[in-house]
């Protein structure tokens, strides 16, 4: 590379963001991440969250800049462009739990929808013409065959308000890309992401219950959470279960790289305007399979129970990957027993996430072992309701405005803050919150044919998406 080209990066201490950071670092880029820390932890006095801090020791880099704040926040984030030449945006910020969407449009519009629009507004004005869009297979709704391609059509028969936030900005970035022929953009349609770096240094670290599979079985697998509820044995399916497309993370962060040296080193015809490709490994796994997939790799077994399966969720899904494949020369480097060995590896090390400060608490059992028939027979519906009914109300209003303060930003830069105060936090007061996150609330569970394992208490648990 000639010279080290600066991007920005949206929601960069996220799941998939802070694991297309390495592989950004990692190759000669230079990097800016903003971030609300609304799905991150920043422990004590840490001046970024601790996946940062995690990347920049991985990486041996440092960042150019953090800066906390919501991108809904249009003065502040023309600051930053002020003192910013960007090459390039790659955009993850965004809300992304499908129940949450469907109980809360409005917030999910103004925040993923919104967002982007005030992005784009100040890109546009300080011509960053360079995009790369964290979108969704979620835009293509019930599928009409598969495998599913990019010539798919999108836009119809969406099961969630997620799912149609991300349909309406591809049609934003389509527009704007036909209004201007300047605008490089190139949207990644995500199957599902898991794994975690080979290290076990980062993973997916998501607050409260997870929206995913292959973390709630890690949760369940180091003792976290009682089992796991698999929705729906029903399916048109060969076992029962829905069968999706799982990708590993870095595979996935892999093809972002390479979809960013597409659209700022080729500069070509071709590079321009609006270009899409599906992100996945091109064959569906069932919940059972990944379950024993997971079990065979790790040696651990995993509790689990079916209930009834939710309104909206289809068959099976899988993507073809062909497109990608022929325009990068990509293919998936890591299978199903890697996804589940490294997503095992990071949550075996750190069974709190972020949150722990050391390597593995010891007083969680690294290996539970719990008979599947035994769980399912002994975790009846009232062990069940008895399990989950555990609250900390009084703790409610402490958790849900953690993190929340509006006006933050440039928590790690070299603006004058006096000229910015309109966008500085409150320090004693984000310190105190701080301090009381690390409060972990825990509480034990016990079962006559379970041993006592620690648990994490979450007053807003939900069923997993």
């Amino acid at each position: 590379m000639e010279s080290q080209k600066l991007i920005l990066v949206t929601g960069g201490a996220g799941y998939v963001g802070s694991h297309c950071l390495i592989e950004l670092l990692s190759n000669g880029f230079d990097a800016v991440v903003i971030d609300n820390c609304s799905n991150s932890i920043q422990l004590g006095q840490q001046s970024m969250p601790e996946s940062l801090l995690r990347i920049e020791k991985l990486t041996g880099r440092k960042l150019i800049a953090f800066y906390k704040l919501d991108i809904n926040d249009q003065a502040c984030l023309e600051r930053i462009f002020i003192e910013h030449r960007f090459d390039a945006v790659m955009h993850f910020a965004a809300l992304k739990s499908v129940a949450e969407s469907c109980r809360m449009p409005l917030k999910y519009y103004r925040n993923n929808v919104g967002g982007t629009m005030v992005l784009l507004d100040v890109m546009e004005k300080f011509s960053v013409k360079k995009l790369i869009f964290s979108s969704s297979a979620t835009v293509y709704g019930r599928p009409e065959y598969l495998p599913i391609d990019e010539n798919h059509r999108t836009g119809t028969e969406l099961t969630s308000s997620y799912g149609r936030t991300k349909y309406f900005i591809e049609e934003i970035l389509k527009d704007l890309s036909h209004s201007d022929p300047d605008w490089s953009i190139v949207s990644l349609r995500y199957f599902n992401p898991v794994g975690a770096h080979e290290s076990g240094e980062i993973g997916e670290d998501p607050l409260g219950v997870p929206n995913n599979l292959m973390p709630f079985i890690s949760q369940v697998a180091v003792g976290r959470r009682p089992y796991l509820k698999v929705f729906g044995n029903d399916f048109k399916t060969a076992d029962g279960t829905g069968v999706r497309d799982y990708i590993h993370i870095m595979d996935l962060a892999r093809g972002h790289l390479m979809a960013l040296k597409m659209i700022v080193e080729e500069e070509t015809k071709n590079t321009k305007g609006w270009n899409v490709f599906n992100f996945g490994a091109g064959r569906g796994y069932s919940v059972l399979d990944v379950l024993k997939a997971f079990e065979t790799s790790t040696k651990v077994r995993i509790a689990f129970k079916f209930c009834d399966r939710r309104d909206g969720d289809v068959d099976e899904l899988w993507a073809r990957i062909i497109k990608v494949r022929e325009r990068f020369n990509w293919q998936p480097r890591f299978d199903l027993d890697a996804m589940c060995l490294h997503s095992w590896k990071w949550q075996n090390n750190y069974p709190f996430g972020y949150r722990t400060s050391q390597r593995r608490i010891e007083s969680i059992p690294n290996n539970i072992d719990r008979s599947l028939n035994e769980e399912k027979s002994n975790l009846d519906e009232d062990d069940n309701s008895e399990l989950l009914s555990i609250r900390y109300d009084h703790y409610q209003d402490e958790t849900s405005n953690f993190n929340q303060e509006k006006n933050s930003c440039f928590s790690n830069n070299n603006i004058d803050s006096n000229k910015n105060s309109h966008c500085n936090h409150n320090g004693n007061k984000e310190r105190n919150h701080l301090k009381n996150n690390q409060e972990l609330l825990k509480t034990k569970f016990f079962n006559k044919k379970l041993k006592c394992f620690q648990f994490e208490v979450n007053n807003n648990e939900e069923d997993i998406v």
